[in-house]
């Protein structure tokens, strides 16, 4: 298969879950949420911790789910000290877990454990907040803050491609991903800022114009300071892609890798000037 064919099929494959996972039940959105949840620390701590600590790897997952599924307790039940009792009790079970290993000669290792439960689990976890924004379960709004990172992907991919070859190859961060140029980081913004005028006419975020702007202007720098984060990992352990779980796009890593910074900053924004 044609290797652009495979990747518009997978694609719309993947555009075809997150919307069914999220417009529909909050069931979907728990199960296929904490399956990503579970996937990207799975290709995290195989990037960055090979095969060391496999038992320890697998309890670190099971936790940042674990802390996932409590979050999403509390957005939606208010219970906080539950919430929070639930998760540090569950890292101290990972700590302690850590002290009964045997082999402690690549210890300094398991400090991947944790930098993957606050990259990834803790975005992931605070996802629910998102979806819990209007006092009950709704998707509209991480679809909305979605809708805005893919079109900052598209646009940067777009605009890269068509002035960021030969018109403006000034690169935007040539040492951790010498792809991406300026002329693409422009598109970006402007595709964003144009889906997130759009949402708002549609009423996906009825909020003022100005902050509907702003949020997105800032989401967009977000995603892609997230992205080349992820590069960063990526490039430090000499790989291209952080999995092969969709064909043709690589890993939930390389996916998700713009929402971990883009998604927060986008609720927070709502949540400083009382919009949500």
């Amino acid at each position: 298969m044609n290797s652009t064919v495979k990747r518009t099929i997978f694609g719309l494959l993947f555009l075809a879950v997150m919307l069914g996972g999220l417009l529909f039940y909050e069931t979907l959105y728990v199960i296929l949420f904490a399956f990503i949840t579970g996937v990207m620390l799975f290709e995290f701590y195989r990037m960055t911790m090979g095969s060391a600590y496999p038992q320890l790897q697998r309890l670190a997952i099971v936790v940042g789910v674990f802390i996932f599924l409590a979050a999403n307790y509390y957005f939606f039940s208010g219970h906080l000290a539950t919430f929070v009792s639930f998760s540090i009790i569950a890292i101290l079970l990972l700590m302690v877990r850590t002290i009964l290993q045997k082999d402690h000669s690549d210890f300094l290792k398991t400090g991947y454990l944790y930098a993957g439960l606050v990259y990834i689990g803790l975005p992931l976890a605070l996802s629910n907040a998102v979806v819990s924004a209007t006092g009950e379960y709704s998707g509209i709004l991480m679809v909305a803050f979605f809708c805005i990172i893919w079109a900052s992907d598209t646009g940067a991919y777009c605009f890269g491609m068509l002035f960021g070859q030969k018109l403006w190859p000034a690169k935007l961060c040539p040492t951790i991903s010498p792809k991406k140029s300026w002329a693409g980081a422009i598109g970006g913004m402007v595709a964003s800022l144009l889906a997130a005028w759009i949402l708002k006419c549609v009423g996906w975020l009825p909020y003022p114009l100005v902050h509907v702007l702003v949020m997105a202007a800032l989401m967009n720098v977000l995603g892609v300071m997230g992205d080349l984060f992820e590069s960063l990992w990526k490039r430090s352990a000499g790989i291209k892609d952080s999995g092969n779980i969709i064909p043709g796009h690589g890993g939930l890593m390389d996916r998700f890798d713009s929402a971990l910074f883009a998604i927060p900053t986008g609720y927070i924004y709502l949540l400083l000037f009382g919009l949500v």
